[in-house]
């Protein structure tokens, strides 16, 4: 193998309810290694730590019902499984969020300006009526 094969998956962990309460995340932990043997056709299967830490967040009794992963086929003749994250969008996302940030601040640097010079005028003028009266 000169090259390294890698496929995202969304593995369903919804069967890890049938287990007891108590051993559903190490249920679930071995669901992932049975569905990369099976997929990835290798026996060694080795799991990232944030994987692990997504998996046992919630504790043991109520692990997540699906889990997205990216598992990665290596030269050295294992399977690396680790969280999958969409690096595209997030890079696109916070750019066009900054510039309305940008946009929306020079709008509101000038429009205190022009309203406070109407706010001071309208002032005197509400105050002269009540004293006709």
């Amino acid at each position: 193998m000169s090259q390294e094969l890698e496929r995202v998956y969304t593995i369903p962990l919804g069967k890890v309810l049938i287990s007891q309460s108590q051993h559903r995340a190490v249920r679930a932990i071995n669901m992932i290694k049975e569905f990369a043997q099976h997929h990835m056709k290798v026996e060694i299967i080795k799991i990232d730590e944030e994987l692990a830490h997504q998996i046992w967040a919630r504790g043991v009794r109520s692990p997540p019902r699906k889990i997205k992963v990216r598992m990665s086929k290596t030269d050295e003749g294992y399977v690396l499984v680790s969280p999958y994250f969409d690096d595209v969008e997030s890079s696109v996302a916070p750019q066009k969020e900054t510039k309305k940030i940008d946009d929306k601040v020079d709008a509101a640097e000038e429009a205190p300006a022009k309203e406070e010079a109407p706010a001071k005028e309208e002032a005197p003028a509400k105050e002269e009526a009540p004293a006709k009266d």
